[in-house]
């Protein structure tokens, strides 16, 4: 589990956001929504133990981060970044190989296990075929993928997510989000992302975290907090929440 307590963020003297308070549990997904400039980054890399945070503390399995190694924090938490661009061509299996860095010790070499482990995390994402593909010619949502293997290989038990959909398409959007959903509902992973569309934590039935100027605007389910007064007093245009034949809600600006 990891858990922010009255959290304040932002760098130097420059607060971003104030008594920010977030939980997540085994087995659930938290979407972390809000325009630009409202903290979602800033959000993240406190709780990554990146940036120290103002005020308050980020708790990792009950633990203050400030007094964990940086070895033990990936050991519990990994990070899926919202791209990645390969300095080398290496191999899609190099790659998720990667997250065993943090169950190796220093200097060490990956063993049979760490690179078992390594196809396993491939195999379950449903693309073990890529396995001795070049990295660096792969789709967008195939990178994508590599990299939530990369995180699943750390065994971590905790994911962070920024925008694992950003510039894919349909189809892999899709994708990423089917596996996010068995990752938290069958392998019982606390998942933090975040996104632009608000479709998207419907579709994941995530719980929703609204962030408006540096604060939370609201929490809960994604029928109750994301209304369209809501969205349309963050992000500045008038938006419509609708519903299809099939019942599924719909976010829809009204331009």
């Amino acid at each position: 589990m990891i858990a922010a307590e009255g959290l304040s963020i932002g760098h130097g003297a420059q607060v971003v956001g104030r008594d920010v308070a977030l939980t997540v549990a085994p087995g659930e997904i938290v979407c972390l929504l809000g325009p630009n400039g409202c903290g979602k980054t800033t959000l993240f890399r406190t709780l990554l133990g990146l940036i120290p945070p103002l005020a308050g503390r980020v708790l990792l399995e009950g633990r203050d981060l400030r007094n964990l190694k940086r070895a033990e924090i990936a050991r519990h938490l990994a990070y899926v970044p919202q791209a990645h661009v390969p300095p080398f061509p290496y191999q899609v299996d190099e790659v998720v190989l990667m997250g065993r860095t943090a169950r190796m010790g220093p200097l060490a070499a990956p063993s049979a296990q760490d690179r078992a482990a390594a196809l396993a995390a491939l195999a379950r994402l449903g693309i073990g075929d890529l396995a001795g593909a070049d990295y660096s010619r792969l789709s967008g949502g195939q990178r994508q993928m590599v990299m939530i293997a990369r995180a699943l290989a750390q065994e971590a038990p905790v994911l962070v997510m920024d925008e694992p959909t950003a510039s894919l398409d349909f189809g892999n959007q899709a994708r990423v989000l089917a596996r996010i959903a068995d990752l938290a509902q069958a392998g019982g992973h606390a998942v933090v992302l975040s996104t632009h569309d608000p479709d998207q934590a419907f579709a994941l039935q995530a719980r929703v975290v609204l962030m408006h100027a540096g604060g939370i605007l609201a929490e809960g389910p994604p029928d109750q907090v994301l209304t369209g007064a809501r969205l349309s007093l963050v992000y500045g245009v008038p938006v419509q929440v609708e519903r299809t034949a099939s019942g599924r809600a719909v976010c829809a600006p009204c331009l």
